[in-house]
C-alpha cells in the first residue's frame, strides 16, 4: 500500500538481509489488486460513462508473481536475480476496465471493439554485490531508495534501475554511498518534458485508464534523465538520537538537486520524534533559466504500544518547474513524494509548485488486525510555475481508512478512500474502494 518510510541508506539501498545470505535463497510474492470508486469516468473506446461503485467502467485489477533468486558467489561476493510476471487473468474489459501497471502491452481493436490487454514479463533484478572491510559495492539492475530516484512499490510491480553503488562505513556512525544511475524502467516524464526517452505506457494510448502506472511501456529500461544521474549522500548518526542525512545529485544536463533531512528522538518525551526536510531542484542544460524547485517539510511523531500517530507540513516554492517528487516516474503527474506530507492515495499534489500541505496519521495494531487513519489537504493557490502540472487555486482533501490483516504468508488490506479535489471529478467528492491480497512465499 502506499506508505514512504526513510531509511539509512544502506539498508535503503543494498537491503542489509543480501549480505547475510550462506546459501542459495529463493523468495517472493503474488499480488491480487482491485480499486472501484463512484467518480465518473467516460471509457475511451465504447463512450460509455460510469459512476458506480463496482462497475467495470470504474474499476482496475491486476495480478503480479515476483520471484527472486538471491546467493553468495564466493566469500564477499554476492548476486541477486529478481523476475517479474503481470497479468490481468482476462478481468479487462469483463469486470474491470482498466489495469495497475503500464508494462502491460496492448493490441488495439477496431471500430468500437476493446483492446486485448497482453501479459507480459521481465528481469526486474540482476546483480552482483562484493564487500571488502567496510566497503560494498552493488552492480547491475536494482531497486533503489533515495529521495529524488526511488522505486515506488505500493503498485503491483515495482520500478527498478540499472545502476552502480558504492557503500562506506569507515567513518565512525556515518555512511557515506555514491551513485550512478544510468537506465530506469519507470514512467518517465522528464523525459515527457521533451528531455530525451520517455518511456510512457502503451495503454493510455489505447484509452485504457492505469491505477498504477508506475513502470512504463513493457517495463523497457531506458536512458534515465536523457543522460543517466550520479548521486551522493552522507547519513551520520554520531548523536544517536539523531539521524541526519545529505544527498546531492547530477542529473546530467537537467538539474542538480540536494535534499537534506534530519529526524531525532526526543531525549525529554519517550516516545516523541521531530523530523524537518529540505529539498531543493535546481535546473542545467536543457531545462538552462527556468526557476528552482525548493520544498520544506517538519512532522512531529508519537509512538506508544501499538499506537503511533504523526502531524507533518510541507511547503513548496510557487516558482519551481519539477515537482519535489519522484523523477524516476511520473514527475509532472502522479509520481509519489518523499516529503512527510505525502497522501495515501493521491500522489502529485505535495510536491506540486506552491503546494502547502498537512497530514496526520494515526495507526493502531489492534491485535485483531492492524488499523490506519490517514489525512491529507493540500492546497495550490497561487502558481507561477513555467511548466504548469496544477492551477491556481487547486485544493485536494484526502481521507483514508486502511485494516490489514495477515492469515499466515498471505496479507491482506482493504481500503477506503474520500478524495475531494478541484481537478479530479468535475470538483466533486468521490468514494475508493481497495482490496490488497499479497502471498508471500
Amino acid at each position: 500500500m502506499k506508505l514512504v518510510k526513510m531509511s539509512l541508506a544502506a539498508a535503503v539501498l543494498l537491503g542489509a538481509s543480501a549480505f547475510a545470505i550462506d546459501n542459495v535463497k529463493v523468495s517472493g510474492d503474488a499480488k491480487l489488486v482491485y480499486s472501484t470508486s463512484d467518480a465518473t469516468v467516460t471509457n475511451a473506446v465504447s463512450g460509455k460513462t460510469s459512476n458506480d461503485l463496482f462497475d467495470k467502467g470504474t474499476s482496475a485489477a491486476d495480478t503480479a508473481l515476483r520471484l527472486g533468486v538471491t546467493g553468495d558467489l564466493t566469500k564477499g561476493v554476492s548476486f541477486g536475480v529478481t523476475g517479474y510476471a503481470i497479468s490481468t487473468l482476462g478481468l479487462e474489459n469483463n469486470l474491470v476496465d482498466s489495469t495497475w501497471t503500464g508494462a502491460h502491452g496492448v493490441r488495439l481493436g477496431t471500430g468500437t471493439s476493446y483492446p486485448e490487454v497482453d501479459d507480459n514479463a521481465w528481469i526486474g533484478e540482476m546483480w552482483v554485490a562484493a564487500t571488502l572491510g567496510k566497503t560494498t559495492a552493488k552492480l547491475g539492475r536494482m531497486e533503489l531508495d533515495t529521495p529524488f530516484a526511488f522505486s515506488e512499490k505500493w503498485s503491483v510491480a515495482t520500478n527498478t534501475f540499472d545502476a552502480a553503488v558504492l557503500i562506506n562505513q569507515d567513518i565512525p556512525d556515518t555512511t557515506v554511498v555514491a551513485a550512478w544511475v544510468g537506465k530506469g524502467n519507470g514512467t518517465n516524464a522528464v523525459g515527457g518534458l521533451g528531455l530525451g526517452t520517455n518511456n510512457t505506457s502503451t495503454l493510455a494510448g489505447a484509452g485504457l485508464a492505469l491505477d498504477g502506472g508506475v513502470v512504463g511501456a513493457d517495463a523497457d529500461f531506458v536512458t534515465f534523465a536523457n543522460g543517466g544521474a550520479y548521486a551522493l549522500a552522507a547519513v551520520n548518526n554520531s548523536f544517536k538520537p539523531l539521524t541526519a542525512q545529505a544527498w546531492y545529485y547530477n542529473v546530467s544536463n537537467i538539474a542538480d538537486a540536494f535534499w537534506l533531512q534530519a529526524d531525532i528522538n526526543c531525549q525529554l518525551v519517550k516516545g516523541l520524534t521531530i523530523g524537518a526536510q529540505y529539498a531543493d531542484m535546481d535546473p542545467k542544460g536543457e531545462l538552462e533559466g527556468v526557476k528552482d524547485s525548493s520544498a520544506y517539510a517538519f512532522k512531529l511523531g508519537y509512538a506508544a504500544n501499538a499506537l503511533k500517530v504523526s502531524a507533518a507540513y510541507s511547503k513548496v516554492d510557487d516558482e519551481g518547474t519539477l515537482k519535489v517528487a519522484n523523477v524516476a516516474t511520473n514527475n509532472t503527474g502522479g509520481a509519489q513524494s518523499k516529503l512527510y506530507t505525502e497522501a495515501w492515495w493521491n500522489y502529485g499534489y505535495v510536491g506540486a509548485p506552491d503546494a502547502k500541505s498537512w497530514n496526520v496519521t494515526a495507526e493502531y495494531d489492534a491485535g485483531i488486525a492492524k488499523l490506519g487513519a490517514y489525512y491529507t489537504n493540500a492546497s495550490i493557490d497561487d502558481t507561477k510555475a513555467q511548466i504548469v502540472t496544477k492551477a491556481d487555486n487547486t485544493d485536494m482533501n484526502e481521507v483514508a481508512v486502511t485494516v490489514s490483516k495477515s492469515f499466515g504468508p498471505l496479507d491482506a488490506t482493504l481500503a477506503y478512500v474520500s478524495t475531494d479535489a478541484d481537478d479530479q471529478n468535475n470538483g466533486d467528492q468521490y468514494n475508493t474502494i481497495q482490496a490488497y491480497l499479497t502471498l508471500n512465499f
